[in-house]
């Protein structure tokens, strides 16, 4: 596990401590005189951002985990508690929400470069195997911390895969009953997930370990595919490769920021943002991005059984590589063949990822089954036939020679790789985007809203006058119950004083108890208190409303979304354009006609409203010209009362955004210098390298 070391300490306190423990010794023969091939490229800075991402999820789920409550009936009050309430809770959030798909984003670029340069070739079967057993441990722990949030995709989400489990033979409900902690998924099964889901991140920690010890075992892969035979073939691990990993980390933070400060929503569901619910399954379950080309294979096999083993057996599969792929020649560079099905195969991944996504019918099941059969045969039959017949390119005979034969085809080659890889993630995020699409009719219209974009701020006019039509109209039916009056006088909100949000928490009446005497009482609301709700309890909500619901709002233009298709969402990804919450709440409030078009028959009770799935909604046209009057003498019209209600709602899901955006754009500009000083100083360390 070490390299050449001369490390000796001088102070007399470390000399003591190496002698009793040599760890300072170790370190440096690891990490400072470990020979590393000098024809790496940026692929292989990968394992250093693998690393740093496991350790900023430890880090941040260890600090979540202080505020979070595993309780079926406090989860999700408790994390969206954390993302308003506690100091930079919402950074927190962000940082281990987006962390989970930018360390899937890493691992999965970190195994197709195995792939392709043959990483686990003789003698690096025991690395390889490390690295599998990682990657489905990653997935059990992603696929826990996905439910703790306790939204109506996590819930549903747990119920969909571990009802999978049922269709083990003989033992199947047995263990499905273990998962779930009882017969149906609930409070039992939560604090499963949420113990394994602690756990488990520490379990990866130690076959890091493991996985790193292997590979300074074995040595390092490398894209010629030769191993080093003379010093001249490597360098010392740092400063050489530290310096281009710190590059590389640097480069991806920048990548990892633009998700947690400009789209932390972008990789999420907008269902997850409802609170679960047994009696409401949604329209579409789609599991998280990273999960979606073994989903798509799990659905293209009608058999329950045989479709359980099938998405399982995707995965297992990959501990077998070693042995399928027997070619002497470990780099796909210099195997024409294997490097063409290699391509194939991660088009047919992509192609994977995107039916996942898709509902589970029609010419997506017929192209899913096409594309399942070809990843299974990319292992179990291209692979082997082509270990036999492929007749591969003479290969360098030393790293130093593949270093001194670089040329300008290797850069553009790089570059397409590059360019393939982007459109892969595009393509991905794209599959998320259209299932959430499918759930909409017409597509509400995008418009100019203030707090849109990378320096967007709240209208502060808006955001009063929207609170006036919150108070005077939508109280009457909907809660704002993650929003205290408090929030009212914060910096980023509607800009009122202190003593402005406490006079105006004073108007409601709070319900509070019990006194000495054990009774209940109402008493005027303090800035402490949230919005109080207009009903007691869902069933009393029913009761007044005709039997629907009305919905509480303080995350509602989070938890509506639709998609833009094609190509907006690429462009939505560049501009940062993720108002399509907003969009569709502020359409709705505009979208009611007074008579359904010819051949629509609404049911009993119910309106029509054209931007409403399936057009027929139970809540009457809430607002008419000349309802609310605005003090600043803005138009007393509807457009402006849901453009003006809207606002505030956004603000009432989002109180910290604008501290959001103006931490983000520092923190781009420190990053951004970082990379650029990193770059150069990379260029010196490594100049008399090559």
């Amino acid at each position: 596990m070490s390299g050449p070391s001369d490390f000796q300490p001088t102070n007399p306190a470390l000399k003591w401590i190496e002698r009793r423990l040599p760890i300072m010794g170790l370190m440096h023969s690891s990490f400072v005189a470990y020979p590393t091939p000098r024809n790496l490229n940026y692929w292989w800075t990968f394992g250093a951002i693998l690393s740093m991402m496991l350790g900023v999820q430890i880090l941040t789920g260890v600090i979540l985990a202080m505020h979070y409550t595993p309780h079926a009936d406090l989860a999700f009050k408790s994390v969206e508690l954390i993302v308003r309430d506690v100091n930079y809770g919402w950074l927190l959030r962000n940082i281990h929400a987006s962390g989970a798909s930018m360390f899937f984003f890493a691992v999965y670029i970190h195994m197709f470069r195995g792939l392709y340069y043959g990483s686990y070739k003789e003698p690096r079967e025991v690395l390889w195997i490390l690295g599998v057993i990682i990657y489905l441990l990653m997935m059990a722990t992603g696929f826990m911390g996905y439910v703790l949030p306790w939204g109506q995709m996590s819930f549903w989400g747990a119920t969909v895969i571990t009802n999978l489990f049922s269709a083990v033979p003989y033992f199947g409900e047995s263990i499905v009953t273990l998962l779930w902690g009882g017969y149906a998924v609930g409070n039992p099964t939560l604090n499963r997930f949420f113990s394994l889901h602690y756990l488990l991140p520490f379990v990866i920690a130690g076959v890091v370990v493991l996985h790193i010890w292997a590979l300074h075992v074995a040595g390092q892969n490398n894209p010629a595919g030769v191993e080093a035979k003379t010093e001249k073939d490597t360098v010392p691990f740092t400063p050489y490769a530290t310096i281009k990993d710190a590059f590389g980390v640097s480069c991806f933070m920048l990548f990892f920021a633009w998700f947690i400060f400009y789209m932390p929503n972008y990789l999420g569901d907008a269902e997850n943002y409802i609170p679960a619910n047994p009696a409401v399954t949604p329209a579409h379950i789609v599991p998280e991005w990273y999960y979606l080309p073994f989903y798509a294979i799990l659905r293209s096999i009608p058999n329950k059984l045989a479709g359980v083993i099938a998405m399982f057996g995707a995965i297992i599969i990959l501990a077998f590589l070693p042995w399928l792929d027997s070619a002497k020649t470990r780099s796909s560079k210099y195997r024409p063949l294997a490097k063409q099905f290699f391509w194939m195969f991660v088009v047919v991944c992509i192609g994977l990822g995107y039916l996942g996504a898709q509902p589970p019918e029609g010419i997506y099941v017929i192209v899913g089954r096409i594309l399942t059969i070809a990843y299974f045969a990319y292992f179990l039959i291209l692979l082997p036939l082509l270990s036999r017949i492929e007749k591969p390119r003479p290969v360098p005979n030393s790293i130093a020679d593949d270093v001194l034969a670089k040329s300008g085809g290797k850069a553009a080659s790089m570059v397409s790789s590059v360019i393939a890889l982007m459109v892969a993630g595009g393509l991905l995020l794209g599959g998320a985007e259209s299932a959430r699409a499918a759930e909409g009719s017409t597509k509400p219209p995008a418009q100019n809203w203030s707090f849109a974009g990378p320096v967007g701020k709240f209208d502060r006019g808006a955001l009063q006058r929207g609170l006036k039509v919150y108070k005077e109209v939508c109280s009457s039916c909907h809660g704002l119950s993650f929003v205290a009056f408090r929030n009212l006088a914060e910096s980023g909100g509607p800009g009122y004083s202190v003593a402005q949000a406490q006079a105006f928490a004073s108007e409601y009446k709070v319900k509070d108890g019990p006194n000495d005497q054990g009774d209940m009482f109402e008493r005027p609301g303090r800035p402490a208190d949230y919005f109080p709700s207009p009903f007691p309890n869902e069933q009393a909500a029913r009761a007044a409303n005709g039997g629907a619901f009305p919905p509480d709002l303080s995350l509602i233009t989070k938890a509506r979304s639709y998609g833009r298709g094609f190509p907006m969402f690429l462009i939505d990804f560049f501009t940062q354009y993720q108002e399509q919450g907003p969009d569709y709440v502020a359409a709705l409030l505009q979208g009611y006609e007074d008579k359904p078009p010819a051949g629509v028959t609404l049911p009993e009770g119910s309106y029509y409203n054209k931007y409403f799935p399936g057009h027929a909604i139970k809540m009457p046209k809430p607002l008419n010209d000349g309802q609310v009057t605005f003090d600043d003498g803005s138009p007393a019209t509807v457009a402006q009362y849901s453009k003006d209600v809207t606002t505030f709602l956004m603000w009432a899901a989002e109180p910290h955004m604008e501290a959001r955006k103006a931490l983000g754009l520092q923190v781009f500009v420190f990053l951004i210098l970082l990379t650029v000083l990193l770059y150069f100083t990379k260029k010196k360390v490594w100049a008399n390298a090559h």
